[in-house]
């Protein structure tokens, strides 16, 4: 399997090199990353479960997709390649805002991202790819918070960060 790059940035999204996705994670350095939220018409998101085999957080639910910019990639393609990799379709997405976060796992590794988070719509049932993704559903925004809170160990550390600052943005967009 060809090694993963991750783009070193510093708190204004500023690159300041690359380097391998796993060193990056061991040494908690802040990367560049994205988040992708795709809602339907019902405004419901889709959520994705990690596969079992994932390295981190595996059987965990989290936003639609999310991963690492590669060199040369904006936000937006990487966020479209990433979809169709992960959930097997393409739809137009939107940069609708970006901040930093930092979360450490059992494992020793930590995410530090730079993260820019992404919308998109569709109303279509994904073709997934089994080796990232085990299961996916729709669920409401307030469903997702409720549940949230009841069964906050259902959910990757990232998601649970994101998904507050996404609610907010939401209920935001509605006044």
């Amino acid at each position: 399997m060809a090694k993963e790059f991750v783009i070193l940035v510093n708190e204004n999204d500023e690159e300041i090199g690359v380097m391998e996705k796993i060193e990056a994670h061991e040494k908690a350095l802040l990367h560049r990353a994205f988040s992708v939220f795709i809602l339907n018409d019902k405004n419901e998101v889709m959520l994705q479960q990690r596969a079992s085999e994932k390295y981190h957080s595996p059987l965990l639910w989290t936003n639609t997709c999310c991963s690492h910019q590669r060199a040369g990639e904006t936000n937006i393609e990487a966020g479209r390649r990433r979809m169709v990799e992960e959930m097997g379709f393409e739809v137009p997405l939107k940069d609708v805002f970006s901040f930093i976060y930092k979360a450490p796992f059992d494992n020793g590794l930590t995410e530090h991202e730079f993260d820019h988070v992404m919308i998109g719509y569709y109303n279509g049932e994904p073709t997934v790819n089994r080796e990232e993704v085990e299961a996916w559903k729709w669920m409401g925004i307030d469903d997702i918070k409720e549940d949230m809170e009841k069964q906050p160990e259902l959910y990757t550390a990232w998601f649970k960060i994101i998904f507050s600052k996404f609610y907010h943005f939401i209920e935001a967009q509605k006044k």
